[in-house]
C-alpha cells in the first residue's frame, strides 16, 4: 500500500493526499509536478526512474489507511542530478 507521503522531497511543498500534483517514481519517491517534471525532467534523482502522477486515496479508505504524517524532505544535489538526468531522460522509462 502506498504511503502516501506529505510532501515533495526536494522543495517541501505541502502534498496532501487530494493532492492533483504529487507525482511518484516506483520507489514512492514524492515530489511535486513542478520538481519532477520541470527540474528533474522526468527522471527520478535516486533510481533513474519516471514519474507518475500519485493516485489519490479515496476518503472512505484514507480513514481506514490514513495518508503518512512523515514529511521527507532530502533536497537533491542539482549537479549530481544534472548528470543522472542528461543520462537517462532520452531513454524510454521501459528501457532505463
Amino acid at each position: 500500500m502506498l504511503e502516501i507521503r506529505p510532501n515533495c522531497e526536494h522543495c517541501n511543498k505541502d502534498l496532501p493526499n487530494t493532492s492533483t500534483e504529487a507525482m511518484i517514481c516506483s520507489y514512492e519517491c514524492t515530489y511535486c509536478s513542478t520538481c519532477a517534471m520541470e527540474i528533474f525532467e522526468n527522471v527520478c534523482p535516486s533510481c533513474s526512474g519516471n514519474f507518475v502522477p500519485r493516485p489519490i486515496r479515496p476518503q472512505k479508505e484514507i480513514e481506514q489507511y490514513p495518508a503518512s504524517i512523515k514529511p521527507i524532505f532530502k533536497p537533491k544535489d542539482l549537479k549530481k542530478a544534472r548528470i543522472k538526468i542528461a543520462r537517462y531522460k532520452s531513454i524510454p522509462p521501459e528501457k532505463r
